[in-house]
């Protein structure tokens, strides 16, 4: 089943992303995988971050990256020992494809359910056709997947005794969400965060856009409600937005309390929050 698994992901070079101009190198980069805490693993790319979550019932993995990571994804898996076959469930923080275009791959490989926010729900059946800003793009484009289960704000995926909550952060995407859930490690709770951080794309005008109407009040909401969320374990859409670099290097032995940055993360989406309101001004000012 390994053997056939990874020649079945080594073939998938036919089916790589379109260049796009919003590639970047750094999501072509393997990187090692490693235990975060408790049950939570990265299996990412060196920036595109993937988060493989272990349960006695079966495997969760959140975010596949590009189409070309799956092969590095179900390396990393089998690394860590764990079979890929496994991964029952998979979701994503949100639906442009550096996140979800190998989630197609990924589901005929395993099998998984895909699990996805109802906003995003038909930008992943689409392919990214229906993305509000990428949708006439076609380097933007990706695999459609069938979506299983469409997600709400509030929901819980839960498998195997793990219990995620899922957190609607629109803005970047309609359907953006964060997961949120405790894990317990010698003796101590970890509240942990996957955030879709608020960032806005080139193109995006957060005033207004025809095919998002409410996109500043959806942005607004998203910071909002993250400045209230109290979280330990600050992770992240991609490494760079929590400076997985600067926290950990390969070969470094597991310590969970590397991840914990609630400064950090309120930081940064106090940051982003200013971005968007110069730019919400700027707009508003050139009408």
């Amino acid at each position: 089943m390994r053997r056939s698994l990874l020649l079945a992901a080594l073939a998938i070079p036919a089916l790589t992303q379109i260049s796009s101009a919003f590639d970047d190198p750094d999501w072509h980069k393997p990187f090692p995988p490693f235990r975060i805490v408790g049950n939570l693993y990265w299996v990412g790319t060196w920036d595109l971050s993937s988060y493989l979550i272990v349960t006695p019932k079966g495997n969760i993995l959140i975010n596949s990256g590009l189409a070309d990571s799956v092969p590095m994804i179900l390396a990393s898996v089998e690394k860590l020992g764990f079979k890929f076959s496994e991964i029952k469930l998979i979701t994503a923080t949100h639906t442009h494809f550096d996140h979800v275009a190998g989630l197609a791959e990924i589901k005929r490989l395993t099998g998984a359910k895909m699990l996805i926010e109802e906003d995003d729900a038909p930008v992943m059946e689409s392919g990214g056709k229906a993305d509000f800003r990428f949708g006439d793009d076609k380097s933007s484009r990706f695999e459609p997947v069938r979506v299983d289960q469409r997600l709400r704000d509030g929901d819980k995926i839960a498998l195997g005794g793990t219990e995620i909550t899922v957190h609607h952060h629109p803005g970047h995407t309609k359907g953006a969400v964060s997961f949120t859930w405790t894990v317990r490690e010698s003796g101590h709770d970890y509240r942990v965060i996957i955030a879709n951080m608020g960032s806005i794309n080139p193109g995006v005008n957060v005033s207004g856009m025809p095919k998002y109407p409410d996109i500043a009040q959806a942005y607004a909401r998203t910071f909002h409600d993250q400045k209230e969320m109290q979280i330990d374990i600050f992770l992240a859409s991609h490494a760079s937005q929590f400076h997985l670099h600067e926290k950990v290097k390969p070969g470094d032995p597991y310590d969970p309390q590397r991840f914990v940055d609630p400064q950090g993360f309120h930081a940064s989406v106090e940051r982003l929050e200013k971005v968007y309101l110069d730019q919400l001004e700027k707009e508003r000012q050139a009408r």
